[in-house]
């Protein structure tokens, strides 16, 4: 049995406005959720399928959310040794908002920034975007929604060019790369800075055809993610159970793989 797990991609939100937030997400992505989308309610179903640890965000919709939700982020985190935090970030603040945002999430020890270009609405290749990326190569990681097909905003072929521009940028392709569009995930091949996790998207995948692109990409690029609280920790668990990967694949995916992109101490 793994004795860790960690949950990569997790979203949490203040308790005033959980339900309507997990509400929304349902309504944007045509999926029944229930439940809360509160750190309490995270920990309470991930500790139940054997998840260890969490590494939560929150996406900032406009530029005057972004100081908020890092607040939140940080003191939902501050107090929890098996929670890590990922910072928002927005193409539209200034210069000085930006420099001030990042400065603040690598002051108080988040560990990387989760960019959501679909909520967001912005290309993830859009010269306002590319501040970001310059601020945050070889400081911090981004994860990005990738994928999906209603929109173009966060296409592989957008990720790949911003992964080529700034080689020292660490990127997580989340949902395997491309959530509905996978067709196009070969343009990730060959770069190195390129990672992925496997939310939302083992509910689409067969299990035949997610191993497939874990070989084809290499189980040192992909993490375990549930996207909470669009999924259970339990009902992940059992899906990602059915790849049939070897127990050195499984540690990787489930843990190494993201303690060393992190850089993540004391696991």
């Amino acid at each position: 049995m793994d004795k860790i797990i960690i949950d990569t991609h997790a979203h949490i939100f203040p308790s005033k406005i959980a339900t309507k937030a997990v509400k929304s997400i349902g309504n944007f992505y045509g999926i029944e959720m229930d439940g809360s989308g509160e750190m309490n309610y995270l920990l309470e179903h991930g500790k139940r399928a054997g998840v260890t640890h969490y590494i939560v965000c929150s996406s900032a919709t406009t530029s005057a959310q972004v100081h908020s939700i890092n607040e939140f982020i940080f003191n939902s985190i501050s107090d929890k040794e098996n929670v890590f935090g990922l910072g928002a970030l927005h193409p539209d603040l200034t210069d000085e908002e930006m420099d001030n945002a990042i400065d603040f999430i690598i002051s108080h020890n988040m560990i990387g920034v989760k960019l959501h270009p679909d909520f967001q609405r912005f290309n993830i290749d859009d010269p306002k975007a590319y501040r970001i990326y310059e601020r945050c190569a070889g400081k911090l990681p981004i994860l990005f929604h990738t994928g999906d097909e209603r929109y173009d905003f966060s296409s592989p072929l957008r990720l790949s060019r911003v992964a080529k521009d700034f080689p020292d940028l660490k990127c997580i392709g989340a949902h395997f790369g491309g959530y509905s569009r996978w067709n196009e995930i070969d343009c990730y091949l060959g770069l190195d800075n390129v990672y992925f996790d496997t939310s939302s998207a083992l509910f689409k995948l067969s299990p035949e055809k997610a191993k497939s692109m874990i070989e084809k990409f290499g189980e040192n690029k992909f993490m375990f993610g549930v996207d909470f609280p669009m999924w259970e920790h339990s009902e992940e668990m059992q899906r990602f159970d059915k790849l049939n990967l070897s127990d050195t694949q499984r540690e990787k995916i489930l843990y190494k793989n993201a303690v060393k992109f992190y850089q993540i101490k004391n696991i």
